[in-house]
């Protein structure tokens, strides 16, 4: 390349005037060579590079050090460029630095001194009380104790667990087994220990050892066995036998009754007047009985609620069941329920039980085969099929239909597993194949409770309930049967029924929340706590 100008070649023998006129030549178009066309640059002094680096690289070329690797795999080409390189990599490696140990400063000498300073900042002087191991620190000097002093008395609260006995509960906090039997048999004549409900805590004072390994003696227990009882077991001299003390707390069961305007909820109205949520629930559920709560209750209706209610003089107070469900609606008549009975129903006013229409679903589970003739299916014949079959799964629960004592409970043929129902009137219910029972003959049910389990027992080809009503003695198709039971009070039931429900309906709103006031032997035994001893309360046992 000579001033811009390429010089070329062909690839055939060709005149020189051939090509110029082929490259176009002076005044001729230009020509596209391609690589291999392209000649050597001619040796001109006009060239930048010296001749003799020129030279180097034209032999450094023709040597193809570095070549591809992936193609004339065992030429000398290749095994030129695996030298490069094996000589690269093994130049590269040549720089890996070595692993021997660094040279450092030589280890400062420990001494006695030293070891005491480290031993002041170990973990185990903190553990034994130190708020700084540096200065707890153990060292040869220190001489261990042949005796600690100990606490002359321990004071301490414990509680009782749900799951958990008296018995446990004494030995736990360190009574001893003497002290502890002592005790178990004051207070198990004093009350029922089963009847101590979970969560009671219990103040224990223990005295001074005796002698070294050996239990310290009980001094004072002081809890609330009941509501309405506190009991101290203590010792009147010191060393003296333990003794008995009950202290029967005055309490006032008036009831506590809660009015109100229903509002936009009458759950929430209910909530705000002050009623317990599980009273309110109970209330709801009684009320729907007898009223739509949804249609035909109005903002301006008022509500009326009584719940039993205890208040201890020493300040403690109890809630508990609903006992009267009320409602005014203005010119509508008024609903008034009270809770009455061993069974705790509800009854209006004019003594009539808590309504309840039709029947339950004996289970969950959708009719399979209908009343009437059918192919049996283990049997291989047309035969009568008395009763409905409920598709369900093995072991869920049978509920009863209605109300009604059990008439037999047993093994009953073809029929497995079976147990029969009498809701009296002449109106019978059996239900078969279950997989087990959950009642006996003689036995009272109620509406919705669970009678056994599905099963496939007797002739059965799965797991399902076959389910029979009789009228008479005869059966019925149980689909077409529809009825209302609802229970009456009459008589010197009726009577007392009205006598309770009229001095409760006497009770003034809100009279319950008022503290009681102390009688005079309360305030006589009453004594005055000092400031100093209200910094001293038990330390509770986790």
């Amino acid at each position: 390349m000579d001033g811009g100008s390429g010089v070329f070649t062909s690839h055939g023998g060709i005149s020189e005037s051939s090509a110029n006129g082929a490259t176009g030549g002076p005044g001729q178009p230009a020509a596209t060579l391609a690589h291999d066309q392209i000649l050597p640059v001619s040796d001109d002094s006009s060239m930048n590079s010296p001749k003799s680096h020129l030279r180097f690289s034209e032999r450094l070329k023709a040597l193809e050090l570095v070549t591809d690797l992936g193609t004339d795999i065992g030429s000398r080409k290749w095994f030129r460029g695996l030298g490069t390189f094996i000589g690269l990599s093994a130049f590269a490696l040549s720089f890996w630095p070595s692993f021997a140990p660094l040279e450092a400063a030589p280890t400062a000498p420990i001494g006695d001194a030293v070891r005491d300073e480290y031993r002041s900042q170990m973990i185990l002087p903190l553990a034994l009380g130190a708020d700084s191991g540096r200065h707890m620190g153990a060292t040869s000097l220190v001489q261990p104790l042949s005796e600690a002093p100990e606490r002359p008395q321990i004071e301490l609260l414990a509680t009782l667990g749900r799951g958990d006995s008296f018995d446990r509960m004494l030995r736990r906090a360190g009574v001893g087994v003497v002290d502890a039997q002592r005790i178990l048999d004051m207070v198990g004549g004093a009350m029922p220990l089963g009847e101590i409900e979970p969560g009671t805590q219990v103040d224990i004072t223990l005295g001074r050892r005796p002698a070294p390994g050996s239990p310290r003696p009980l001094e004072k227990l002081a809890f609330r066995a009941r509501f309405d009882l506190e009991l101290t077991v203590g010792r009147l001299d010191e060393g003296g036998p333990l003794e008995l003390v009950k202290k029967p707390i005055r309490v006032d069961d008036t009831p506590l009754r809660i009015r109100g305007t229903v509002g936009s909820s009458l759950y929430r109205s209910a909530r705000a007047a002050g009623a317990p949520a599980s009273a309110v629930q109970a209330y709801l559920k009684t009320l729907s009985q007898q009223v739509d709560l949804d249609r035909e209750l109005r903002s301006t209706d008022t509500f009326d609620l009584i719940i039993a209610h205890r208040r201890a003089a020493t300040g403690e107070r109890q809630a508990g069941q609903l006992l009267f469900a009320g409602i005014d609606r203005g010119d509508k008549p008024k609903v008034q329920l009270m809770r009455w009975g061993r069974d705790g129903e509800f009854y209006e006013a004019s003594g009539v039980g808590e309504q309840r229409g039709g029947l339950m679903a004996p289970v969950s589970g959708r009719v399979g085969s209908r009343y009437g003739m059918r192919r049996h299916p283990i049997l291989g014949y047309t035969r009568m099929h008395s009763g409905l079959d409920y598709k369900a799964g093995y072991g869920t629960p049978i509920v009863a239909v209605t109300d009604g004592v059990v008439q037999s409970a047993g093994r009953a043929g073809g029929c497995g597993n079976a147990v029969k129902l009498s809701h009296g009137g002449g109106l019978q219910t059996r239900y078969c194949h279950m997989s087990r029972m959950a009642v006996s003959g003689g036995q009272r049910v109620r509406r919705g409770q669970v009678i056994g389990y599905v099963g496939s027992t007797g002739l059965s080809t799965g797991a399902h309930l076959h389910y029979e009503m009789y009228r008479n003695g005869r059966a019925v198709d149980p689909a077409s049967v529809k009825y209302v039971t609802r229970a009456q009070l009459s008589g010197a039931e009726l009577q007392r029924f009205r006598q309770t429900l009229s001095t409760l309906r006497q009770v003034e709103v809100g009279a319950a929340l008022a503290d009681l006031a102390p009688t005079a032997n309360e305030v006589a035994e009453e004594e005055p706590k000092r400031e100093i001893d209200k910094l001293d309360a038990p330390k509770p046992l986790r």
